[in-house]
């Protein structure tokens, strides 16, 4: 049997001229829903199902001239029946994604070919957008885009592809599903803080915001801003992070002026209690310094390296740690230097202490490469943070001098007091 061919019920060859018709019966012959929470109810039927989708994915992949205006709407019907249904609830109501495992779809062996007939439809030579966005509308994307909480990651990542051609095809969608999206990610970061595929519908934002044509229009820009630099607040960011900070970074790579508005978004949701947070905070940042432009890093580095002295100051050593890191990036080096006279004093105080009293010895190594690197920089103004430390450090001292003095003068005229009382 050629694979663009359709056989008949008791696997007779058909003649092209019935094909069409056929192949709407076997469409419909797979709307029927099977239940899988039963694994041995209806063994045959599901079989039979199984093997009538396997032959239309082979059907609509080698076939040519079989995607006919009739056969549009009965696709969509079939992918909807499908597809469009109530997502189960989790199975454990104190699902953790970065801790337990998701509950996978029971349906599974049959949703797998369903989709996998969706994106070859999309994807066929044959199919005509015009025809299809008379099915494809703004209804059935408000249902896949429900979809994407399935708590499979294989559905989530099949969504992904089948979306993404959606918006590549359908330039009337596009508007309409950035705007969802928007929706989507909004009531995830003001009410649910819960939503399974907040990373899948990211990496398809990275693409589009890729493609975007410049000058940005505001909305894009109100995107990044209102929605994109909100999803830093989230608890579970870290199962989104890398595709969110490629998003972030794309915008800055379209437009460099957003720098300014985007590190003071990052330094506004910067955590105040999460070290592992902290860490992902500090790589994103790394990733925006990478393609910064001179003239937009002296707008934010006081403020920037304010922050960055407080984390090589945490008592955390993973986030101690990732801020040093910074002195290995030559790019960030060359930063620093073009800029010395603002950030050394900043970092200064913070990188001396460390020096005389951090517990990790790791920490001290990399704190004393720093010291030296800023020495070498600017040998006059590291001798007089030097010394306007070391007299402030005196002045600090003389001052605790003078306020334990005061204290063991108070203690004493209350001892005295109480022995006159009595």
């Amino acid at each position: 049997m050629s694979s663009h061919r359709l056989f008949g019920i008791f696997g007779e060859d058909v003649p092209s001229s019935e094909q069409e018709e056929l192949f709407i019966r076997k469409l419909r012959q797979c709307c029927v829903a099977f239940d899988f929470m039963d694994p041995v109810a209806d063994l045959k039927g599901k079989e039979i199902k199984r093997a009538t989708l396997n032959e239309l994915v082979d059907y609509i992949t080698a076939g040519r001239g079989v995607l006919t205006e009739p056969v549009y709407p009965e696709i969509i019907r079939m992918i909807s029946a499908n597809l469009f249904r109530t997502l189960p609830p989790s199975e454990n109501p104190d699902f953790d994604p970065e801790e337990d495992d998701p509950t996978l779809e029971a349906s599974w062996p049959h949703l797998q070919l369903v989709y996998e007939f969706f994106l070859r439809f999309l994807e066929s030579s044959d199919f005509q957008p015009t025809i299809g966005k008379k099915v494809i509308d703004q209804k059935f994307v408000l249902q896949l885009l429900d979809l994407f909480d399935s708590e499979d990651p294989r559905e989530r990542d099949f969504l992904k592809t089948v979306l993404h051609r959606i918006y590549g095809k359908f330039l009337g969608l596009r508007a309409f599903i950035r705007k969802q999206i928007n929706n989507i990610f909004l009531r995830f970061v003001y009410e649910t803080e819960h939503f399974n595929g907040v990373g899948e519908l990211l990496e398809i934002l990275g693409s589009i915001i890729n493609g975007f044509a410049l000058p940005l229009k505001s909305e894009h820009k109100q995107f990044l801003v209102k929605v994109l630099l909100p999803l830093h607040k989230v608890k579970c960011l870290s199962l989104y992070h890398a595709q969110l900070a490629y998003c972030v970074v794309q915008f800055l790579e379209k437009d460099a002026t957003l720098t300014e508005p985007v590190v003071k978004g990052l330094l506004k949701f910067w955590p105040k209690t999460c070290s592992q947070k902290e860490v992902m905070f500090l790589g994103e940042i790394e990733e925006i310094l990478d393609v910064i432009e001179p003239s937009q890093f002296a707008k934010i580095q006081e403020p920037l390296f304010r922050q960055i002295s407080r984390c090589v100051s945490s008592p955390h050593f993973q986030v101690a740690e990732r801020a040093l890191y910074f002195w290995n990036n030559e790019y960030i080096m060359s930063l620093i230097e073009e800029n010395n006279h603002v950030i050394m004093p900043i970092m200064f105080p913070a990188l001396y202490r460390i020096s005389k009293e951090h517990w990790n010895q790791t920490i001290v190594a990399l704190v004393y490469n720093v010291l030296k690197t800023f020495m070498e920089m600017n040998s006059k103004l590291f001798d007089e943070l030097t010394a306007s430390y070391k007299a402030e450090r005196q002045k600090e001292k003389k001052r605790e001098k003078e306020r334990d003095e005061l204290w063991k003068r108070l203690s004493e005229l209350e001892v005295n007091n109480k022995v006159k009382k009595k």
